[in-house]
């Protein structure tokens, strides 16, 4: 048979676990292509590229983000292949299968749960007999009958093959992101979550893994990141892990994590921040709400107080970045108590913070509650929530606009020491600061038209001027700070207007004779009046860096941008001060 094992994936730059082992459990009876599209890409060239393959059977991995793109996929594969079996698999049909079967007329069989032993069996059955009754983990109809055949014994995880040791995947390791896995399953019961319904954490071989991170590193790949629901479940497995990648680790591989905060103990940690080299690993941690009534609602246990020791303690060591994730939506949370939940973490200034709202999942024991708690979600996927009986839509669609300017003002770290300046001294918390901002944005219209940089900041003046008038003129002198200490070649247009063109002129001429007026550092450079006007900007500015703080002060900014490309260096001074930073 000629087969292939296909996904949509959400970006290029992702890859798929699960149809790489599907390829390795069946690859010693069956020659199986791997085929990775994306949810942008036009099902017409889906199709016509699946098409020149031919293939006999092709199995689908469907998840809530390509579910409706591949449904359209193969309704038209059926009809310019009708003979082909289409299979379709993965977390997003496994759960009300009798609706799928009712749904998918295309779809030859769902494959329920975990997929290897279950497509292999029905892969033989397919080239053989054709007796489906007794292959375990399939539903299919026939004769308007429904056939679904539960799953039997889970598979034994330290059997199974390499996903990762395909010809085809080496060429592209380096330029995207490589997903492994080295358990399934989760020890809690958060009832939003699909990992919560599978009982107990199954290990694969310890030894494998290790092989194949040593594999997936030195064929290039440079992001590697674990899927395990709760890496850190058991602290010896974490710690025998962590010092592995310490000690063997190729330059420049970053490996990503999702931990479990309060259960890391502080001598992890602090093994971490002796041992790990900086930019090594990056955690993310679910955080998901503050509010003890509300994790107690969907069964999340969750020790604060801990969660805030670990994060702490990791910021401070300065190696790992984190990735902290809040969901908004969770039963009986309201607008207010979101508010003190997003202030509450965004207090941790951890390196990202994804603010996402509830996806009412099939299978998920809220899905099944929704109705006490006065849920409206979409119909299809994502199933996102729209209201419930404390959090209307008007509130939801306000918590949006919070997401929207978080994620271009924080999460991108384009202006991070004016984001700090502004909550701390301006707003009267960070959430109503970012909420103000995001209701500012889409009043202005501009969530619909498309932004370079320079308008990022644009924007961001505009509302200072409208929402705190007094203190613009002092908060833009620190984006100025910003925008030039992130640009690695001298801008071209500034997103300001600049003025004092003859007062500028005086100030070069003093920095040409007088380099110690910007201090020893800038002296150092030796640089030539001309070579000032071609490699520097020179601005105005009302407030000035003092260790880690702003205080008003009238001055100069200047950024000198290394001609080599390799970023540039700010100085603070007036025509008496030579402190520098």
């Amino acid at each position: 048979m000629n087969i292939t094992v296909c996904t949509l994936n959400a970006k290029y730059i992702h890859t798929n676990l699960a149809i790489r082992y599907l390829k390795s459990y069946c690859e010693d009876a069956y020659d199986i292509r791997i085929a990775e599209y994306t949810i942008k890409d036009p099902a017409m060239n889906i199709v016509s590229d699946l098409y020149s393959q031919k293939p006999d059977v092709i199995g689908f991995s469907c998840y809530i983000w390509n579910i409706e793109e591949t449904i359209r996929v193969a309704g038209m594969i059926k009809k310019v292949l009708p003979d082909c079996t289409i299979v379709f698999g993965g977390p997003e049909v496994t759960y009300d299968v009798p609706y799928w079967l009712d749904r998918l007329h295309d779809i030859d069989f769902i494959v329920i749960g975990e997929g290897e032993k279950t497509f292999r069996m029905l892969l033989d059955q397919l080239s053989g007999g054709r007796d489906f009754s007794n292959v375990p983990g399939i539903a299919y109809k026939q004769d308007e009958t429904h056939h679904i055949h539960p799953q039997t014994n889970k598979i034994d995880l330290r059997e199974l093959p390499s996903p990762f040791r395909f010809e085809e995947d080496r060429d592209s390791l380096s330029k995207r992101i490589t997903y492994i896995e080295t358990s399934r399953g989760c020890p809690f019961r958060c009832q939003f979550c699909l990992s919560s319904i599978e009982t107990g954490v199954r290990y694969f071989d310890r030894e494998k893994v290790k092989d194949d991170i040593r594999f997936l590193m030195n064929n290039g790949a440079k992001t590697i990141k674990f899927v395990d629901r709760t890496f850190n479940i058991s602290r010896s497995y974490a710690m025998e892990m962590f010092q592995f990648l310490i000690d063997e680790h190729v330059p420049g591989t970053v490996f990503q994590f999702e931990i479990t905060g309060d259960i890391m103990r502080p001598e992890v940690i602090q093994f971490l921040n002796e041992h790990a080299p900086a930019g090594l690993f990056r955690f993310e941690i679910g955080v998901q709400s503050t509010n003890d009534d509300v994790n107690e609602l969907v069964q999340r246990k969750q020790n604060w107080e801990k969660l805030v020791r670990t994060v702490t303690l990791v910021k401070e060591g300065g190696k790992i970045d984190q990735h902290l994730d809040l969901i908004a939506g969770l039963p009986e949370e309201n607008y207010n108590s979101f508010r003190r939940t997003f202030n509450d973490v965004f207090a941790l200034r951890p390196e990202e913070l994804q603010l996402g709202f509830l996806k009412l999942l099939r299978g998920t024991g809220l899905r099944l509650s929704a109705p006490h708690y006065g849920y409206e979600y979409m119909d299809q996927a994502p199933y996102e929530m729209l209201s419930n009986r404390v959090l209307p839509f008007e509130d939801v669609i306000r918590i949006k606009q919070t997401e929207d300017v978080l994620e271009k003002y924080w999460n991108d770290h384009r202006t991070d020491e004016t984001i700090e300046y502004i909550t701390r001294h301006l707003a009267l918390t960070p959430f109503d600061f970012f909420q103000d901002f995001g209701a500012f944005w889409e009043e202005a219209g501009w969530g619909r038209i498309g932004h370079q940089l320079e308008d990022l900041f644009k924007r961001l003046s505009s509302f200072l001027q409208a929402a705190h008038p007094d203190a613009a003129v002092h908060v833009e002198s620190i984006m100025k700070y910003d925008y030039l200490r992130n640009q690695r070649f001298k801008p071209r247009k500034p997103w300001w207007c600049s003025e004092g063109s003859d007062e500028r002129t005086v100030v070069y001429k003093q920095l040409a004779d007088h380099p110690l007026i910007a201090g020893e550092s800038f002296a150092s450079l030796h640089l030539r009046e001309k070579d000032l006007h071609k490699h520097t900007i020179l601005e105005p500015v009302t407030m000035r860096k003092q260790n880690d703080s702003w205080v008003q002060e009238d001055g100069w900014l200047l950024a000198y941008f290394n001609p080599a490309g390799t970023g540039s260096s700010l100085y603070f001074f007036s025509c008496i001060l030579t402190e520098t930073v």
